[in-house]
C-alpha cells in the first residue's frame, strides 16, 4: 500500500500522574501493534495526549504527512474534550473514534480505585464523543473490545473507506470525447465535483488516442496477448481483432499513467479514426484497477475506481453496470444487469472468455469483449448523481444470483439479482431518489463504506434496503432537500 498508515492518538491528561502515563502509552503502543497484523494498513502509535498543544500538533501532522490516512482516537482514561477542539477544528483527513478498553472484563478481586483511575474508557471516550458531536465533525464511531473479530473487520472497511477518500481527493479522470448527446444524468458540474470530491475531469481527443495507438508496436501487442491467455479462455478464431483491442488498451494506458489518470470514459458516438469500440481493453483496464464509464459518464468512471480502491487489496470486486432488463414473472422477479461491451472481470463466477460478436452499435467493426456470468452473492450497486447544488450518492442492497435462464444469444457479461426490498419497490424507490442507469456493483465494499465515504466528502447519502418503503423515502428526501438547502 506505498507506505501509507493510519495514526493512533489516545487521549489522557496529567492528573493521574507519570505511573498512568507510562502505562497509557506502552498499552497503546501495544494494541496498535497487535490492531497492525490484522488491519489492512499499518496502525501507528503516535502520541499519549495530555494538552491542546500536543493534539494540535499532532492533527496538524497528520493532514500534511501523504502516508497518514487518517486518525483513530480512543481515551483511555478520562480526556478533558476542550482540549481536543482546536485539533479536531484542523484535521482535514477521516476521523475514527474507537469506543474500546484495554481489558475485556472487570476483574473482580482486582478492581480498585488505582484500577478505575487508569481504565476510565466509558467516562472518557463519552466526554470525547460530546466534544466531535458539538463541532458537528464528521467521524466514525466504533465501539466494542479491541481484539474481537467484528471490531477489526469494522476498523479495516473504515480504513479502506478512508484511502478511497484520499484516493478521491487526488483522483484524475481521462474522457475521451464527451457524454452521449442528449443524456442527462450522466452531465453534472465538474467545479463543484473538484471542489467537493477532488476529481480533476479533462477531456483528450479521440484523434490523439488514435495517434498514440499507431506508435504501439507488435512486441508491446505481443506481451499483452500472453496475459489476455494467461487469464481468460480464447473462444474466438479472430485473433486480429483480439490484437486490436489489445492496441486500443496499451494506448489507452500509457495516456492515463502519462497524465496521472485512474479512471476513463468514451463513447460510441465518438470513435473517429478507431476501428473497434474498446471492450476487451476497457474490461482488462478495469481489471488492472482502472475505472471506467460508458457513453461519457465520467462520475460512474471515477466511482468505480474509487470503490475498487476501496475493496480487498486495493482492487476489488467492483465493475462498471447497467440495469438492463427486468424478469417479471411472479416468484422469479430479477434485474438483468450488463453493457454493451464494459464489465469488469472482477465480479465473474468463472474465468471469462474472449469472444468477437457484432455489437449493433456505434458503426465500426465487431469487437472483442470477455463474456461470463457474475457470481452469486450479497451486493449493493451504487450511483452518484448531480441533484443542482449539491451531489446525491444512492445506495441499493442487492442480491446476485445465477442467472436463471442461459441467454445463448446474448454475448455479453451479465450479472442478475434481486433488488431491495424488491424488485418494484426497489425500482420506484431508486426512480424517486434520481438514480441513473449507470451504476458501480460491488461484491466487497459495503453500504456503510459508502455512507462513511459519502461523509467524509460531504454529500448526501441514500440507502435503499430490505426495510425502505416508498413513503419513508419520499419523506427521507423532503427532509434531505430542506437540510442541504440550509447548509
Amino acid at each position: 500500500m506505498n507506505g501509507q498508515e493510519f495514526w493512533f492518538v489516545v487521549g489522557s491528561q496529567f492528573l493521574y500522574g507519570p505511573e498512568v502515563l507510562d502505562t497509557v502509552a506502552a498499552r497503546a503502543e501495544e494494541m496498535a501493534g497487535e490492531l497492525s497484523k490484522v488491519l489492512p494498513y499499518p496502525l501507528v502509535y503516535k502520541v499519549t495526549a495530555k494538552t491542546n498543544a500536543e493534539i494540535t500538533e499532532v492533527m496538524k501532522a497528520a493532514n500534511y504527512d501523504d502516508r497518514c490516512l487518517g486518525v483513530i482516537t480512543w481515551c483511555h482514561t478520562f480526556s478533558p474534550s476542550k482540549m481536543w477542539i482546536n485539533g479536531l477544528e484542523l484535521l482535514q483527513k477521516p476521523y475514527c473514534h474507537l469506543a474500546t478498553q484495554y481489558n475485556m472484563e472487570i476483574p473482580n478481586e482486582e478492581i480498585d480505585m488505582d484500577f478505575m483511575n487508569l481504565n476510565q474508557a466509558a467516562h472518557g471516550d463519552r466526554e470525547h464523543g460530546f466534544i466531535a458531536a458539538r463541532l458537528r465533525k464528521p467521524r466514525k464511531v466504533i465501539a466494542g473490545y479491541w481484539k474481537d473479530e467484528g471490531v477489526q473487520k469494522r476498523l479495516a472497511q473504515w480504513m479502506r473507506t478512508a484511502a478511497g477518500v484520499a484516493f478521491s481527493r487526488s483522483l484524475k479522470v481521462m474522457r475521451f470525447g464527451d457524454n452521449m448527446r442528449e443524456v442527462a444524468v450522466t452531465e453534472g458540474d465538474k467545479v463543484e465535483v473538484q471542489i467537493k470530491l477532488g476529481w480533476q475531469v479533462n477531456t483528450w481527443p479521440v484523434g490523439k488516442l488514435v495517434e498514440v495507438m499507431d506508435s504501439v508496436t507488435d512486441k508491446e501487442i505481443d506481451e499483452l496477448m500472453e496475459t489476455y491467455r494467461a487469464s481468460y479462455d480464447f473462444a474466438t478464431d479472430d485473433i486480429e481483432t483480439v490484437r486490436y483491442q489489445a492496441r486500443e488498451e496499451i494506448a489507452m494506458k500509457r495516456m492515463m499513467d502519462e497524465e496521472g489518470c485512474s479512471a476513463f470514459s468514451n463513447t460510441f458516438q465518438d470513435l473517429y479514426g478507431m476501428k473497434q469500440l474498446p471492450g476487451l481493453a476497457s474490461q482488462h483496464l478495469m481489471a488492472l484497477g482502472y475505472g471506467y464509464g460508458g457513453e461519457g459518464d465520467w462520475k460512474v468512471s471515477a466511482m468505480t475506481a474509487i470503490m475498487k480502491r476501496m475493496g480487498k487489496d486495493g482492487n476489488g470486486a467492483s465493475a462498471f453496470m447497467e440495469d438492463y432488463t427486468y424478469n417479471l414473472v411472479p416468484g422469479a422477479k430479477y434485474s438483468l444487469g450488463a453493457h454493451m461491451l464494459e464489465v469488469c472481470p472482477s465480479v465473474a463466477a468463472a474465468r471469462p472468455r474472449i469472444e468477437v460478436h457484432p455489437l449493433g452499435i456505434g458503426d465500426r467493426e465487431d469487437p472483442a469483449r470477455l463474456v461470463f456470468e457474475g457470481k452469486e452473492g450479497d451486493a449493493i450497486v451504487v450511483s452518484l448523481v448531480d441533484m443542482g447544488g449539491r451531489l446525491r450518492l444512492i445506495c441499493q442492497d442487492i442480491h446476485c444470483v445465477k442467472p436463471i435462464l442461459p441467454m445463448p444469444n446474448l454475448p455479453v457479461a451479465r450479472v442478475m439479482w434481486q433488488a431491495m426490498p424488491d424488485l418494484e419497490t426497489g425500482l420506484e424507490c431508486w426512480i424517486t431518489a434520481g438514480g441513473a442507469h449507470h451504476t458501480v456493483l460491488s461484491y466487497d465494499v459495503t453500504a456503510e463504506q459508502m455512507k462513511d465515504w459519502a461523509a467524509n466528502m460531504g454529500i448526501e447519502f441514500v440507502h435503499i434496503t430490505k426495510d425502505t418503503t416508498v413513503e419513508l423515502l419520499e419523506k427521507e428526501l423532503f427532509l434531505n432537500d430542506i437540510a442541504w438547502k440550509l447548509r
